[in-house]
């Protein structure tokens, strides 16, 4: 476990624990690292929600497919990051998003009951546990709002646009990099990648951005 101690203490959920801790502290949990392929689905939809992932190496996306197979990514995942909390804390039957792996990756998994419910050795860090959890479950909602805000513009421009913005105001900077592909920016989006790549050439042609791949530069 202690290769992955630099991760973890990025991760919000070890906010203000020591490294001395730690250790135990995974012991406590009954915490486990598993491997996935790419492509692999980590929780699927329908699975039941009890646990709390942690990506450790690699990425994954945060996927929902509607009744015709259309493809929406809700968010990524990098290391450090937390998923599955949401529906875990919130005890709901069944998981209803999947997340798959970008990359080869490896996820520490941690049963929600674990943290949420202090143990027979009446651990001193569950509180803080409980807080730093909760203070996440706050930062997603915001970040859920904010997607809103962008799919709920009416043209692909003004997703588009909207989505940019709030990456550069979020970077500090008018040139950055995005997390998507274009199929993937469009799945973000909830657009077709027809429309978006013609968009996207429109907006350069209009020497509003500047672009290459996933690098993006607001003139």
């Amino acid at each position: 476990m202690k290769k992955y101690f630099e991760v973890l203490q990025k991760c919000p959920l070890f906010s203000h624990i020591s490294e001395e801790q730690l250790l135990p502290m995974l012991g406590c949990l009954g915490a486990k690292v598993v491997s996935f392929d790419k492509k692999y689905t980590i929780f699927a939809e329908g699975a039941p929600a009890k646990h709390i992932g942690i990506m450790l190496s690699g990425s994954a996306q945060v996927i929902q497919v509607d009744y015709f197979g259309n493809r929406t990514i809700l968010t990524g995942i990098s290391p450090s990051e937390m998923f599955g909390e949401a529906f875990a804390c919130a005890e709901v039957g069944s998981i209803p998003v999947s997340v798959v792996a970008n990359e080869p990756c490896e996820v520490m998994l941690i049963e929600c009951d674990h943290i949420l419910h202090t143990c027979s050795n009446n651990c001193g860090f569950h509180q803080q546990l409980i807080f730093n959890l909760m203070k996440d479950l706050a930062t997603k909602t915001l970040l859920f709002h904010q997607k809103i805000e962008v799919t709920s513009k009416r043209t692909t421009r003004e997703k588009l646009m909207t989505y940019l913005t709030g990456q550069a105001k979020r970077m500090g900077s008018t040139s950055f990099t995005i997390p998507f592909n274009r199929q993937e920016l469009a799945d973000y989006l909830e657009v077709e990648r027809s429309g978006l790549s013609a968009e996207i050439s429109k907006l350069r042609a209009e020497g509003i951005l500047e672009s290459n791949r996933k690098q993006f530069r607001l003139l």
